[in-house]
């Protein structure tokens, strides 16, 4: 009788999972290409803001963090985080690399610590801080953006001093 060798495939699946399909330089190349301004999910919110007749700066050096989006007027900046650079809490998109792990979480980590440090000292500095996240402008949001101009719009125009014509 013949003995047949059972196949795991759930196993051979997972090994495959963590193999990095491209080598080091390749690898490298691919990161490379990674924006850092102007990517689809800035533009997008760009394009709408500036439809409602919001009227804005990018990415001023002057600020610290050199926030994506700068609207003076409402003393507002709003970044526009990608979920794996700046691990966004409970999305499938924050996730760690199989490969070079440790590296990883030191620079998704120093991203989060430089975040903190850039929203704290643009809060001393009165400026209202608002974060969008890649995965709001990419899925959530995909087909109606609407929504999430509308929250925008409003944690704006929220924080504007309001001015009593009586004191006038």
């Amino acid at each position: 009788m013949i003995k047949k060798e059972t196949f795991n495939y759930q196993q051979q699946i997972s090994t495959f999972a963590y193999m990095d399909i491209w080598d080091k330089e390749k690898r490298s190349q691919v990161m490379s290409k990674i924006r850092s301004k102007n990517t689809k999910p800035e533009l997008a919110l760009r394009k709408a803001l500036f439809a409602r007749g919001f009227r804005f700066r990018v990415n001023d050096k002057r600020l610290p963090g050199k926030p994506d989006i700068v609207l003076p007027k409402y003393k507002t900046v709003i970044f526009v985080h990608g979920c794996f650079w700046h691990k966004h809490e409970a999305c499938k998109y924050a996730y760690t690399p199989k490969t070079n792990t440790q590296f990883w979480i030191d620079k998704t980590t120093s991203n989060v610590e430089r975040d903190k440090i850039n929203t704290e000292k643009l809060t001393v500095a009165g400026w209202n801080v608002l974060i969008v996240w890649e995965c709001e402008v990419r899925h959530t949001y995909k087909h109606d953006i609407k929504p999430l101009i509308e929250n925008l719009i409003n944690s704006i125009l929220e924080n504007q001093p309001r001015y009593n014509s009586r004191e006038n």
